[in-house]
């Protein structure tokens, strides 16, 4: 009976022990609150490069690419032929109609002539009125019959010139997803391009960026890709979209760089920057560590009203050495987690 107790007791011992253990090391959630910085009148923001005028080449009949002119990269001119599709059929058809042209004509001009004659015969009065009524429409038939096949023979002329593929515009074809030998349908997409002198960058931005930059002092864009200077651009070329993208509530912005720097290509990664007109703006930064990245998806953990933290997704900006930038997501004065995977462990 006393082994049994002192067994029973050891468990106890050892248990206590282990759950002052675990309250010891369960140590309370560090959290920091957001403040704003202020910044030196200076923003900025992700953007891509675009292409203003960016065209997919297809074709409007069916038919095997049997010519295949470009590739990727080349440069071509307005009017310059692209690709060829088997026209054989359209060719044949069009030749057909020609002839069936040159026939009417023919008819016309024995129709044309025997009406003349029969003018000149019912002027002698040889012929009833009749007969001559019927000759005028003999000769007014034909003429409706070369009319009818002249406009058949342009319909067949021009679908047989549809089976030649040739440049919009002079620009640079950017790819090509057809080979020698494949079946062109309407509506496929054959050969990419866009005209290299019509660039712009496109940035997503938040409602406040967005009306802070209609309010910019100047506005300027840099590709780092490139490694050039930056390019200011005038207010003529700035265009904010007047709707918001209804899941993240951002503002596309646009800004035309005509011809651009030398190499700049559509896809292109670009940062857009511009001096705030008004002074003293914030912007919000949270430690680096704080956030949570999973897959797609960035956030930080915030203290929620009953105290416990709760994953929210936010939009980063810059990094600033150990800080990042929040662009969108939070509020000053909210207070975010320091150690994201002992946030996630609170349940």
């Amino acid at each position: 009976m006393r082994r049994t107790f002192w067994l029973v007791s050891a468990f106890a011992v050892l248990t206590g022990s282990a759950d002052a253990q675990v309250g010891q090391s369960a140590a309370p959630l560090a959290y920091l609150e957001v403040q704003g910085a202020a910044q030196a009148g200076g923003s900025s923001s992700d953007a891509k490069v675009e292409a203003v005028r960016d065209t997919v080449v297809s074709s409007q009949v069916s038919g095997a690419i049997v010519t295949l002119q470009v590739k990727g990269g080349d440069r071509v001119s307005v009017g310059q032929e692209l690709l060829r599709l088997d026209a054989r059929m359209a060719s044949q058809g069009a030749a057909a109609s020609q002839a069936q042209v040159a026939a009417a004509q023919a008819n016309l001009l024995v129709a044309s002539k025997e009406y003349e004659r029969q003018k000149q015969l019912f002027a002698k009065r040889y012929i009833s009125q009749a007969a001559l009524d019927n000759a005028q429409a003999q000769w007014q038939a034909s003429q409706a019959q070369v009319q009818a096949l002249s406009a058949q023979a342009g319909v067949a002329s021009t679908q047989a010139g549809l089976h030649v593929l040739r440049a919009p515009y002079a620009g640079v074809v950017s790819s090509v997803p057809a080979a020698l030998g494949d079946m062109a349908m309407p509506g496929v997409p054959l050969i990419h391009m866009y005209d290299p002198a019509a660039l712009r960058v496109t940035a997503q931005l938040s409602q406040e960026q967005a009306a802070r930059l209609r309010q910019a002092r100047s506005v300027e864009v840099e590709i780092p890709g490139l490694r050039g200077e930056r390019i200011a651009l005038s207010a003529k070329n700035i265009e904010v979209l007047p709707t918001a993208d209804a899941l993240s509530h951002t503002v596309t912005v646009r800004g035309l760089l005509g011809e651009g720097p030398q190499g700049a290509a559509p896809g292109m990664f670009a940062r857009l920057f511009w001096q705030d007109a008004t002074a003293g703006d914030q912007r919000l930064l949270v430690p680096a560590k704080s956030v949570v990245r999973r897959a797609e998806m960035i956030g930080v953990y915030v203290q929620g009203s009953n105290g416990q933290p709760q994953l929210r997704q936010v939009r980063l900006g810059q990094p600033q050495g150990e800080m990042v930038e929040v662009l969108s997501g939070l509020r000053a004065g909210e207070r975010v987690a320091e150690q994201p995977q002992a946030a996630a462990k609170v349940r």
